[in-house]
């Protein structure tokens, strides 16, 4: 059976302005790594495809731990991805940047050497790529710029405080936002900068009040992980501790969209935000995503972990428990599958849509490949 297609819809399937539309209202895609924006779409479509079913290729990245002079410059402390590179924080202060095409090191970058608080002063906090640009800080609160395919030596865009701030102990951002959430000092648990200036836009919130005594600690030992912080493609901000987590919009963070205390202490590691939801597990294991603008429920599982690493994209969560990673998809909680690779214990984990890596405690850095071939 012959079937005829219009004219009309044979030009409309070809236009571009409508396939960058459909790839930017379903991946929130604003700028193309293929050809064409048709290209960019179909290519979307089967790396989802494919992270639906599990299909991925395994790898693990290498450097050389002669490198490193110090032992802790062998633990991996936080991860952050791009669609080109996945940067690597380490206790030293050391990041190491890897191309995510290649999978070789292609950058390590260090900050200016100062007086030390403690033994993990200078650890890796949290790292923002918005190309060309690498932004990094350290547990002392300093903020730190480098650029991708520049000098080692990175630039100082913030000189820490810890006696007036206490601990930084996470930190994240976007193109036009830096965030950071402390620990030591009461009532400056939060603070925000400008991306574009570098300047400090606000400082206030409670939030790590209660475990203030706990992030001097984490300057000169090993601890729990205190609080997270984690931005949302709304220019908002999620930020929790085990007891408590709060919604901000960065335009103005002053006063909170949302600030709820929970009954059963939260799994702070579980915290992650893709660009428009949240994922937080309790400590029945018990997971649950809201929407991040009107703390709507969208689903809830049980992970039948309470010691859980998580992290999400827009299609799914994953959760990292005793060296296994599992996968739901976030539209309705449903289990997908679990990673064939054991990881053992993690520090830290990230996701976007192509990309899955862990950062185990063995010194090892592992990446899942779900792009479409």
């Amino acid at each position: 059976m012959c079937v005829q297609v219009c004219s009309t819809w044979q030009a409309v399937s070809r236009s571009d302005p409508l396939w960058h539309r459909l790839t930017t209202v379903i991946w929130g895609r604003t700028h193309r790594m293929h050809a064409s924006w048709r290209e960019e779409y179909v290519y979307r479509h089967q790396t989802a495809q494919n992270f639906r079913a599990g299909r991925s290729f395994y790898h693990t990245l290498h450097f050389d731990p002669a490198s490193v002079d110090n032992p802790d410059g062998l633990t991996c402390r936080c991860l952050t991805l791009s669609d080109t590179h996945l940067a690597c924080g380490f206790a030293d202060g050391t990041v190491r940047l890897f191309d995510l095409s290649t999978r070789q090191l292609v950058g390590t970058f260090h900050p200016h050497h100062r007086d030390r608080f403690g033994r993990f002063s200078r650890a890796v906090s949290g790292i923002v790529i918005t190309d060309p640009r690498i932004i990094f800080a350290t547990l002392d609160g300093d903020i730190h710029v480098a650029i991708i395919d520049g000098e080692p030596l990175a630039r100082t865009a913030h000189l820490g405080n810890v006696v007036n701030d206490g601990a930084l102990v996470d930190f994240t951002g976007c193109g036009r936002w830096w965030v950071g959430l402390y620990a030591g000092v009461p009532g400056r648990a939060l603070h925000v900068w400008d991306g574009n200036t570098e300047e400090l836009a606000f400082v206030n919130t409670n939030l790590t009040d209660p475990e203030a005594v706990m992030g001097w600690h984490t300057l000169t030992e090993l601890t729990e992980t205190i609080g997270r912080v984690r931005v949302t493609g709304q220019e908002s901000a999620v930020a929790c501790t085990s007891l408590r987590y709060m919604v901000v919009d960065l335009r103005n963070p002053e006063f909170p969209l949302h600030d709820r205390e929970w009954r059963r202490r939260l799994t702070v590691t579980s915290l992650d935000t893709n660009g428009e939801a949240f994922i937080m597990v309790d400590n029945r294991g018990l997971a649950i995503v809201r929407r991040v603008d009107t703390q709507e429920e969208v689903c809830r599982f049980n992970t039948r972990n309470v010691n859980v690493m998580g992290c999400m994209n827009l299609g799914y969560a994953l959760m990292c428990a005793a060296g296994v990673v599992r996968v739901w998809e976030i539209e309705h909680g449903q289990h997908l599958y679990r990673l064939n690779q054991n990881v053992e214990e993690v520090n830290a984990m990230v996701a976007d849509d192509r990309h899955v890596a862990a950062a185990g405690s063995d010194t090892r850095i592992h990446l899942w490949d779900f792009g479409a071939q």
